[in-house]
């Protein structure tokens, strides 16, 4: 059963939607509005979970303020949210920015948080110049729907998949126009946040992801070593959750079980 949850963590008022019960499982998206991770929170439910996807400050119908903000005080947010719905330990699973704040949540509240998945794990490898270029020109040129489909297909999805995919993904005009995931992430250190604290990690990359390549991926874990699983998906981009929901997760479940 889906049910939509709000939780006042401080200054801020988070949106939730809850599915399933079972163990808790946090899910943190990129910056856009949580419905299009639903294709995967449906499957963890119907495996026995219960899913909690937060919208960010600012998205949906949470609120509260976005100045000052580094992934120190979102991981506070997720960390109220966790709290709030009496669901510690819980297993997060975060996507591209999400993973971020999944991982300083997992170095912050270690209390709080039993294992970690990142889904198209950025950091280190920086995006591929194709995706840069098609960013570019997203922002400087007057396109049809079409060309504008286009361009994020190059961004974010696989040259396999089908651009009308992201016609799931809402994008939120604040966190767009004001930049807000790259202000947060430039505020904080890799340091604080890019080792996920000492919790076991579960790092499932597209390898047709060039906004965060799968060398990622593999860069974590050849500095982590064992504390690091590794599922790399063919024919996936950057928003895998759309392209391969069922093999993300698989992936996620058969990790979560392994307790």
């Amino acid at each position: 059963m889906r049910e939509t949850r709000k939780i006042d963590v401080g200054d801020a008022v988070l949106d939730a939607v809850t599915r399933g019960t079972g163990d808790p499982v946090v899910l943190l998206p990129a910056p856009y509005h949580i419905d299009y991770l639903a294709p995967v929170a449906e499957r963890l439910a119907a495996a026995g979970f219960r899913t909690v996807a937060v919208n960010w400050r600012g998205i949906g119908k949470s609120t509260g303020p976005l100045e000052g903000l580094n992934l120190h005080h979102l991981a506070a947010d997720i960390a109220g949210v966790i709290e709030g719905l009496a669901a510690a330990p819980a297993h997060v699973v975060g996507h591209a920015f999400g993973n971020r704040v999944a991982r300083c949540l997992a170095a912050d509240r270690p209390d709080l948080v039993r294992r970690v998945v990142l889904l198209a794990a950025g950091g280190v490898v920086p995006t591929e110049p194709e995706a840069v270029r098609a960013a570019a020109r997203l922002r400087q040129e007057q396109l049809t729907e079409s060309e504008r489909l286009e361009l994020q297909k190059i961004i974010h999805l696989s040259p396999a998949s089908d651009a009308r995919l992201l016609r799931q993904v809402q994008q939120s005009p604040v966190w767009a126009a004001t930049h807000v995931a790259e202000r947060v992430s430039q505020a904080t250190s890799l340091a604080d946040w890019w080792e996920g604290g000492t919790v076991p990690l579960l790092v499932v990359q597209g390898l047709d992801d060039r906004r965060a390549p799968p060398g990622n991926g593999r860069a974590l874990r050849d500095q982590v070593g064992a504390r690091v699983r590794l599922v790399e998906i063919p024919q996936a981009g950057h928003f895998l959750v759309l392209e391969q929901p069922q093999a993300v997760a698989e992936a996620i479940i058969t990790f979560l079980r392994e307790q």
